[in-house]
């Protein structure tokens, strides 16, 4: 129980996180009215937040190899409050798109810090449950920001900036719930302190805590880690693995509609209200929620590998469909909508928690903060540019065609998963190093 109540208070910043993102969707379609923003200035409010994503992955890991994980989730918090007022206050696109980047930068830190950390607390047989919880406060941060979206669409032109300020209420209770967290055991012992480690391993673990305790000890001592490390046979198989599946979430194509959904059955599909096609988000949000409960009873029965398999095949079925419904001269508004349905299941029960579950175990502890820094960094720049090019490229390409490419991607995520990342289920994370160790490309 104490385990799972770390996990609770750490995977708040995963709820944040998911607001911030999808608070955008509904936001966008009063944006675009009121400061007549083209396609260009609508892809920049978009992704506006995600280029500071990619800042805060990159200095993420870094920062909690140093300072600890806990201490870096509480400058999380503050960031997280700050762009929440921030945004909500804007007079033009320029300080609009400046308080998002700092949002961004405190997504692109908890993205990497909050299942690294769950990952280091867990015990084996529950770390998948745990970390993926981080995914399910994600998707709840989704769902609520979808709910309050069409909650404050009847409000009028000026409701963006309410939908922005709610998120500063939960920023500052997670700033508050983390002084009742403990630091990372595993951080723990590369700083010198054991003691305090096996205190806390011991709530956590029971009677196994000094084993456990004697296992990171000497996995610490092995090796000094360097991000040379990476580059060397084992490792250099892992960091393939982990840049490619987090690339490969992203360019699945599921942000296009987790982002410009409202937007898409506002102008492609057609014939919609505002408040109409923001309330159509909410049972996406609904449906990634429940998909994502799933997931996480799944995980660490059926393993990573089926779970993310399975995903990508029906998430490339989905996205088919929605090219095959915008070849239409008038797409079926019901059609488009259980294709985007579909898609945002398939993801939500398989490639959203499995690929953060992968990452926060295929990598040793002593180089754990910065490597999956690096394969934070490769996922937020993908969907940068995902978010950055999907109206372009709808425009070049027509719908049709975007979506096809995204399907593609996907197909191509299956075959690499099934030929050639191992499962890691109900293994420790000294026994997945050893892995990569003895099956050295």
């Amino acid at each position: 129980m104490y385990a799972w109540l770390i996990a609770t208070v750490a995977a708040t910043a995963g709820l944040l996180f998911g607001f911030d993102i999808a608070v955008i969707n509904g936001a966008l379609v009063f944006l675009k009215q009121q400061w007549g923003l083209s396609g260009f200035e609508t892809e920049i409010a978009a992704s506006s937040l995600l280029f500071g994503c990619v800042f805060g992955a990159a200095a993420g890991g870094a920062l909690s190899d140093r300072f600890g994980r806990r201490r870096v989730l509480m400058l999380c918090a503050v960031l997280f409050g700050i762009s929440a007022i921030g945004a909500a206050l804007p007079r033009d696109l320029a300080e609009f798109t400046a308080a998002r980047f700092l949002g961004g930068v405190a997504i692109g830190v908890a993205s990497l810090i909050a299942p690294l950390y769950i990952a280091e607390v867990a015990p084996a047989h529950l770390r998948g449950r745990l970390v993926s919880l981080n995914q399910m406060a994600i998707v709840t941060g989704i769902l609520l920001a979808y709910f309050i979206n069409w909650t404050l669409s009847f409000q009028g032109a000026e409701s963006w900036r309410w939908m922005f300020a709610v998120a500063a209420a939960p920023s500052a209770a997670f700033f508050i719930a983390l002084f009742f967290v403990p630091e990372s055991p595993r951080w723990l012992v590369a700083r010198g302190l054991s003691a305090e480690a096996l205190r806390v391993l011991e709530r956590t673990l029971g009677g196994g805590a000094p084993a456990a305790l004697r296992q990171i000890e000497r996995t610490i001592r092995e090796e000094s880690g360097s991000l040379a490390e990476l580059f060397r046979p084992g490792l250099r198989r892992a960091l393939g693995i982990a840049l490619f599946l987090a690339i490969m979430q992203q360019w699945s194509g599921v942000n296009t509609v987790l982002f410009y959904g409202a937007l898409i059955l506002k102008e492609q599909v057609g014939g919609q209200s505002d408040s109409a096609a923001i309330g159509a988000s909410v049972l996406i949000g609904l449906i990634n929620f429940a998909a994502t409960i799933a997931a996480i009873a799944l995980i660490d029965r059926l393993g990573r590998k089926a779970l993310l398999i399975g995903s990508a095949l029906g998430m490339a079925v989905c996205l088919f469909g929605l090219a095959a419904a915008f070849r239409q001269p008038e797409p079926s508004a019901s059609l488009v909508v259980a294709c985007m349905l579909g898609c945002v299941a398939s993801f939500g029960v398989g490639l959203g928690p499995g690929v953060w579950v992968v990452l926060s175990e295929i990598f040793p502890n002593r180089i754990r903060g910065r490597a999956m820094g690096i394969a934070t960094v490769a996922l937020w720049c993908a969907c940068v540019a995902l978010t950055m090019t999907y109206l372009s490229l709808s425009s070049a390409l027509g719908p049709s065609g975007a979506f096809s490419l995204y399907a593609v991607m996907c197909l191509a995520t299956a075959l690499f998963v099934w030929r050639l990342t191992p499962e890691t289920k109900g293994r420790t994370l000294e026994e997945i190093e050893s892995f990569f160790q003895e099956n050295r490309p």
